[in-house]
């Protein structure tokens, strides 16, 4: 982290480094904090704020330029890996920012007593998002060129970013439930089993035509029976003459009765 260390030209246009190339520009209305984090006060805390600005990232470096520079604000750069904790953050009112906590280097107009910065951008035109994946994907890029280079012993010193392909930056992916979700295989999709509804009073189900024919089989078959039942069989059955004939008799005996009392 440095301040007032950028190369302006005499527009006030930022001058890129040799082998520098621009890759973000945000909008003019980008504002900036820069303040001493709570769990690290230091003898003097610092707080350093801009209303207005432009913030870049290059290939190797973050930078911000204010639209009224003052004393104490002309510039500011910070190099990519000395950023950690970075994130954006989305308030109910209110802009999106993008936030980090930062290391100053030797020399670069910060009070040796700070170990840390925090860093908070306000991007009151949009753009947050934007930002902080093109951030996180050239971070990535560099630490793994950082990577190789000290395994295979040819880094001595600050990395040198001119050989990194930007080119081919890896694609940001999140690593979050959504992929994870979405690269599990589905379980197959279970074909429910018909059922058959309970009729209600005039529920009429459809039926194909076999149904119908056997349905209309059933039918008739069942409206023959009561036919059936009601033919008079061809003999009578055991003991109907004996209780006809007890019963022929039991009628006579009550007439000859009636007709001695009425005489």
């Amino acid at each position: 982290m440095a301040l007032n260390w950028v190369m302006l030209n005499p527009q006030r246009q930022f001058v890129p480094l040799p082998g520098e190339r621009i890759l973000l520009t945000s909008p003019s209305r980008t504002t900036l904090s820069l303040q001493t984090p709570n769990s690290y006060p230091g003898k003097e805390p610092l707080n350093i704020n801009s209303s207005g600005g432009t913030a870049y990232i290059t290939s190797r470096r973050i930078v911000y330029l204010p639209t009224s520079p003052t004393p104490q604000l002309q510039s500011f750069s910070a190099p990519i890996l000395n950023l950690q904790d970075t994130h954006t953050e989305s308030p109910f009112f209110g802009a999106n920012s993008w936030t980090g906590v930062l290391k100053p280097v030797v020399g670069g107009g910060i009070p040796p007593h700070h170990a840390y910065i925090k860093l908070s951008m306000t991007f009151k035109e949009g753009g947050a998002f934007d930002f902080a994946t093109t951030y996180e994907r050239l971070k990535e890029t560099i630490t793994q060129a950082v990577d190789i280079a000290r395994e295979s012993g040819r880094q001595q010193g600050a990395p040198d970013l001119s050989d990194i392909n930007l080119e081919q930056l890896p694609a940001y992916e999140d690593i979050g439930n959504t992929t994870a979700l979405s690269s599990a295989p589905h379980p197959p999709i279970q074909q429910p089993t018909p059922i058959t509804p309970i009729a209600a009073p005039g529920y009429l189900p459809q039926m194909d035509n076999s149904t119908t024919a056997s349905t209309s089989e059933d039918l008739e078959r069942r409206s023959r029976r009561p036919e059936q039942q009601q033919t008079p069989p061809d003999e009578p059955p055991p003991g109907y003459e004996e209780a006809q004939e007890q019963h022929s008799h039991s009628v006579v005996d009550n007439l000859e009765r009636n007709l001695r009392i009425s005489r």
